[in-house]
């Protein structure tokens, strides 16, 4: 990964007609959350959203691993596309939603494997058992050290055996830090970003996408091989495919303003 932004992005923003702007919400363009519970809009992030998606040149599509109401909540702008849960869920920029699977197939495995989550969290403090409806989250950002490896490794187990019990290849386990979850395969943001580019085609469009997580590395794949720029939201550096970094939400949002709301990507860009 290239340290600052490099002048070839500059060149590759300045040369295109039209941008075609993927953003993960959570760690990328704000802070965490307390809890996935916690959905407080903040009109400033609402307010450069809204005048992005008011450049002819530019769409915007928000691809987040919180459920589509949130998402919704979260970014009320008209025009944007938004995809919850992965992708799994949308509403196109008309408002039309689009679900890409059958919940009553998904939902009987999640049904069965949430008591036994909650039984294993019963009298653990710092864990949150996550029912985002097409998938099931365990998060242990404020649980003791020495329980969240066992406490998450027990679930994972459960969750693998509930996976293969269900319809062969319906379902997926995603690690992270303090974090686990099950959900369908095709919750997965390089796949919807894939949907997304077939679906609604953008001639002459550039891609870019930015993200924080290994969520969203699965979508800088397609975005690199469909021709365009992914960019890591991170405060420190570490493998990646992203062609750069923004060190926090904070900078994400002051490149977005800064390079982004201009005409066709000229003037000078910020530093990462």
């Amino acid at each position: 990964m290239r340290p600052g932004t490099p002048d070839w992005i500059e060149e590759r923003l300045a040369g295109a007609d039209r941008r075609w702007l993927f953003l993960d919400y959570d760690g990328t363009l704000a802070e965490f959350a307390p809890t996935p519970e916690h959905v407080n809009p903040d009109p400033e992030l609402v307010d450069l959203l809204s005048r992005l998606e008011e450049q002819p040149h530019t769409r915007v599509a928000v691809v987040s691993g919180r459920r589509l109401s949130h998402v919704q909540e979260l970014v009320p702008v008209p025009g944007i596309l938004l995809a919850g849960t992965y992708g799994i869920e949308l509403q196109t920029p008309e408002g039309e939603r689009i679900d890409r699977l059958d919940y009553e197939d998904i939902r009987p495995t999640l049904e069965a494997l949430k008591p036994r989550w909650a039984d294993l969290l019963t009298g653990r403090d710092g864990f949150f058992l996550e029912d985002k409806g097409w998938a099931l989250a365990l998060h242990a950002r404020f649980a003791q050290d020495e329980e969240t490896g066992p406490v998450l490794a027990a679930a994972r187990r459960m969750a693998a055996q509930a996976a293969e019990d269900a319809p062969p290849h319906l379902f997926r386990l995603l690690g992270g830090h303090r974090f686990l979850e099950i959900g369908p395969r095709l919750a997965h943001k390089g796949r919807t970003v894939e949907y997304l580019l077939d679906r609604y085609p953008w001639p002459g469009a550039l891609p870019l996408y930015l993200g924080d997580d290994d969520k969203d590395e699965e979508a800088f794949d397609v975005i690199e091989a469909r021709g365009g720029i992914a960019i890591l939201v991170a405060p420190a550096e570490r493998e990646t495919k992203a062609a750069f970094r923004l060190k926090s939400p904070r900078e994400a949002r002051r490149w977005l303003q800064t390079v982004l709301l201009r005409p066709n990507g000229s003037g000078n860009l910020g530093t990462a």
